[in-house]
């Protein structure tokens, strides 16, 4: 099995693994709102456990397209499956802007209604402030694992699954802020907080849907990624100069072109092994490139050397 296959290999257990405890723990809670939600009546806690169930269906779309991304590549995709997974991250995105949406838009009414009709706005119940803290404990720890594992498994979804984790807390934070302030006889508090967190799962939103989209339409490197293969060129034997350099994010991997120059006195088969050794150098030092492509040009004495 190649060095290649392997790593995709352990990418997949890894993915399977977050995502099947991303289940189990989202059914607990699910099934937690549901038995809260009828003890203490509350219609809200019920249609949170929904959103929890929702979350288990996202945990399987990031499961079954995390393997389906790394299958080795065939005659009908020659340049791999990665880009897969980059559209489940944009699928995670626009799921947490409609959860924006649903927020926003809840709080808009009910601060209408308590203006224009005088209508009291239903505090949230000491039930849902257990519910509240349960799920920002259980989240937080549901973020950090994902994170952590979307960092080893160069996972761009679990990436996306990890943040929708983090916009679930801030859920949570505005039914605690909802009870404190109907402590304090503060009513509005409650959906003025909702929409200030409704911004900010936007923002997340978006934040995931551009970087999924970058990783679909070819987007170059980072400046960091850049100027590390700059310096593996600069330490390589015998390239003179670096003609140019190309690099595309193909999914949750990079795709890294390059032309060097080399003495035109020395044999191709010097000028391959030059290549060769600085494809296999690119390629074992930056572990995402996952093929450098580079063209031999003859030096000629205009060019500006390294």
């Amino acid at each position: 099995m190649e060095a290649n296959e392997l790593r995709n290999v352990s990418e997949q257990k890894i993915i399977t693994k977050v995502s099947i405890w991303t289940m189990i723990l989202n059914f607990f809670l699910a099934a937690m709102k549901i038995i809260m939600g009828i003890i203490g009546r509350s219609s809200a806690i019920i249609s949170d456990a929904v959103n929890s169930i929702s979350d288990v269906v996202t945990a399987m779309a990031v499961m079954i397209m995390g393997r389906f991304s790394r299958k080795e590549k065939d005659v009908d995709h020659q340049y791999g499956h990665e880009k897969y997974e980059s559209m489940v991250s944009v699928f995670i995105g626009i799921a947490l802007l409609l959860t924006a949406f649903e927020i926003g838009r809840a709080a808009v009414e009910n601060i209408y209604y308590y203006f224009a009709e005088n209508r009291d706005i239903v505090p949230p119940t000491f039930i849902a402030l257990i519910a509240g803290f349960a799920t920002i404990i259980i989240k937080e720890g549901m973020y950090h694992f994902t994170r952590y594992n979307a960092k080893k498994a160069h996972s761009p979804s679990l990436d996306a699954m990890a943040l929708d984790h983090r916009s679930d807390e801030f859920s949570a934070l505005a039914a605690i802020i909802g009870i404190i302030g109907s402590m304090l006889e503060i009513h509005i508090l409650e959906p003025i907080a909702s929409i200030l967190i409704c911004l900010f799962i936007v923002k997340l939103g978006l934040g995931i849907i551009k970087t999924g989209f970058s990783q679909v339409v070819d987007h170059a490197a980072d400046q960091v990624t850049i100027e590390q293969i700059k310096a593996i060129v600069a330490e390589q034997k015998g390239v003179i100069h670096l003609d140019d350099l190309k690099t595309r994010i193909f999914g949750m991997r990079l795709f890294v072109d390059l032309e060097i120059a080399v003495d035109k006195r020395i044999s191709i088969t010097e000028a391959h092994n030059i290549a060769h050794i600085l494809h296999d150098e690119i390629e074992a030092r930056i572990p995402n490139v996952k093929h450098c492509m580079i063209h031999v040009n003859p030096y000629l004495t205009t060019e500006i050397d390294l």
